[in-house]
């Protein structure tokens, strides 16, 4: 019986994507109370609506019973059934009073005494959830969909471009990127490790518009030595994170995103972002912003 009660309470099962493989977890409890301020904060909207609307009417369906129950506590009660009660519940629970309907029997203000206390807690809970959803910082980064790898100056180099769609300042912004990769110890134990990748340059002190964030893939790097062949293998993951501070809140903003290796483009390049008039008026299009073409002899590019 206990076993068949603690079926009831567990999470239908959750498909998570890593790096583009799915992975399905089991066995976690439905407890919404153990979490209800992150559920809250994490529902869509009209599901956030829709629930605070049916707490409401529940609440005022139970105040508006209890009142019935009374012999005639609400003055001036109309409808004078059950209809003039929900509604005196609902201008109770509000702490609106009108003043048409009023508790007239001692009955009737320990009710409402209850339902008023409840009401303030509801409204200053209602409104701090609100103000916690709009509020949170939300990061409007963009990423390109495909990492490509070229060569730069001689050397093998990682890119993945990187964009504030905002267009405001994020101010020291400070990018980290990760390998994931599948691996087995000579005791033939599997673990999936992260390995970190050196950029050349993982701060950025006015993030506005672009930023191409590059990994040599030198000796030193844990790409080095990798074929195509070798990153399917181990299902070679990156991950890239990006975080500052946004001028216009004054919040941290973070972005990140994951490519898995069927995602990269070798000896590839991104189509440019920026040109130049006849005006000599600089303009970036980030409509080609996910584009890349195979690299060919002698090209310049600009890597804004």
């Amino acid at each position: 019986m206990i076993q068949k009660l603690k079926q009831l309470f567990q999470q239908r099962p959750r498909t998570i994507s890593i790096g583009g493989r799915p992975f399905v977890s089991h066995g976690l409890t439905q407890r919404i109370w153990d979490d209800i301020y992150h559920f809250a904060l994490t529902i869509r909207w009209p599901s956030f609506f829709g629930l605070a609307a049916a707490i409401f009417v529940l609440l005022n369906v139970l105040f508006g019973s209890l009142y019935q129950l009374g012999d005639k506590p609400i003055a001036n009660q109309f409808p004078n059934n059950f209809g003039g009660a929900f509604f005196f519940s609902v201008e109770t629970l509000a702490t609106v009073g009108y003043g048409d309907m009023h508790p007239q029997t001692v009955y009737g203000h320990v009710v409402a005494t209850v339902e008023i206390f409840i009401g303030m807690l509801s409204i200053a809970l209602v409104t701090g959830l609100v103000f916690a959803r709009f509020s949170r910082p939300r990061a409007k980064m963009i990423f390109a969909d495909h990492p490509v790898i070229r060569p730069i100056h001689g050397q093998s180099t990682l890119m993945i471009r990187a964009a504030n769609a905002r267009q405001n300042i994020i101010a020291e912004a400070s990018a980290k990127l990760h390998l994931l990769l599948r691996e087995t110890s000579p005791e033939g134990f599997r673990l999936r490790r992260i390995h970190d990748l050196q950029l050349m340059r993982e701060r950025h002190p006015v993030f506005t518009l672009s930023w191409t964030l590059m990994h040599v893939i030198d000796e030193s790097s844990p790409l080095y030595g990798l074929t195509q062949e070798a990153l399917a293998a181990t299902e070679a993951t990156v991950m890239l994170s990006i975080e500052g501070i946004d001028e216009t809140t004054s919040q941290s903003m973070r972005g990140r995103r994951q490519w898995s290796y069927r995602e990269w483009r070798w000896n590839h390049r991104y189509v440019d972002l920026v040109h130049d008039d006849e005006f000599g008026v600089s303009h970036i299009d980030y409509g080609v912003f996910h584009q890349v073409l195979p690299v060919t002899e002698d090209e310049d590019t600009d890597l804004f």
